[in-house]
Order: structure tokens, then sequence, then C-alpha cells
């Protein structure tokens, strides 16, 4: 019983802090979700139980779903230890837990003259990926295209295009974000379609 409270009363804090972070009003809410500004009030400050037929509307409002609305606030190790993979030219520490959210992963990546790519054998995969140089310069080589990416910019492309990230004139680090296909085409050699090429 008391775990369904501690849940309760965390659903109307997500419906409040979600409603607060997009600068709407108690009225601007119950608007898009068809209920009357006291009731959102009644739910929000816990006078009122939350029923399926009303929750359904204000996660849609609010842009989210049921399930992270209800999803339980576990008490678990929020800090991230990533472990170095290393590669000839190339380090990688993942930032991301493997559990993920909606199938994307931060990687801190650590590219060295070292490495190098085949001109005729580049990347491709389906989706999009980003990244920020953290020190150091970047050639990012989409196809036939070279673009320099200098410290403290950042790039984002299609990943259908050929491409590779290499350093220029010593290391680069990078912030990086990749989803599921990029982690795999860059992230794990050992699977099928994967490799080591950032």
């Amino acid at each position: 019983m008391e775990q369904e409270v501690e849940v309760d009363v965390l659903i109307r804090q997500r419906i409040r802090g979600l409603r607060l972070a997009r600068g709407w009003s108690l009225d601007a809410l119950a608007a898009r979700c068809y209920l009357s500004p006291s009731t959102l009030s009644r739910i929000e400050t816990g006078h009122r139980r939350i029923a399926l037929d009303q929750l359904v509307p204000i996660a849609r409002a609010l842009g989210t779903s049921i399930d992270q609305l209800v999803e339980p606030g576990e008490d678990e190790d929020v800090v991230i230890r990533p472990h170095p993979s290393s590669h000839p030219g190339m380090t990688t520490w993942l930032l991301s837990p493997e559990r993920a959210l909606r199938g994307t992963t931060v990687a801190k990546m650590r590219v060295t003259p070292e490495h190098r790519y085949d001109p005729d054998d580049l990347r491709v995969h389906p989706g999009r990926e980003w990244f920020t140089v953290l020190s150091g310069t970047a050639r990012l080589q989409l196809a036939e295209r070279t673009i320099v990416v200098a410290e403290g910019e950042a790039a984002e492309f299609s990943t259908m295009v050929p491409h590779a990230i290499t350093a220029v004139d010593g290391p680069v680090e990078i912030l990086t974000i990749f989803d599921h296909d990029g982690e795999r085409a860059h992230l794990h050699p050992d699977r099928p379609g994967g490799g080591e090429r950032a």
C-alpha cells in the first residue's frame, strides 16, 4: 500500500512538473486534456484520485506516455562509471546505461591520428548521429565532403551518407549520441554489421 501511495505522489509531481516546464497554467493544461481546471488542481494536489480515463488525456496533452507517468521512481545508482574500450587509434567510454531510454547511446570518444579509414569502406546505417568536439579538431567525412569541426562546435548528419570521423593534427575528444543502429555499427565490432569506426 505504501508503494502505491509513493507512485501516486510521483505521478502527481510529474504532471505538475511537466505542466510548469511547458509554462502552462492549470487552465491551459485543462483545456488541452478536456478537464476542468479545478479537477486538474485537485489531481495535482492529491485531493482527488487519478482515474485512468483522466490520465490518458493528461499524458497525451503533456506529450508523454502513461508508462512514463506511472514509472516507479526507483532508488537506483545514478552515477555511471564508464570503462574505456580501446581499438587502434580510438578509445570509447559509454556514458549511458545499457537500458537507456528511447534507444539512444551517449559516448565519449578519443580519436588519435593513428585512427584511419578506408575511403572505399565508409560506414552507412539508418538514422542520424550528433557529436560535439570537447577538445582538439575533428574531420568529418561525409561521402566526398570533408568537414572540419573545431572545439566547441557540433555536427549532426544523416547516417545514410557514408561517414567517418578522424582527428586533425593530434587527438580529438568528442561527445556523441548514437541511435540503436549507430551504436551497433560503431561500438560493437563483434555483432553482425558492427564495427569500431567512428
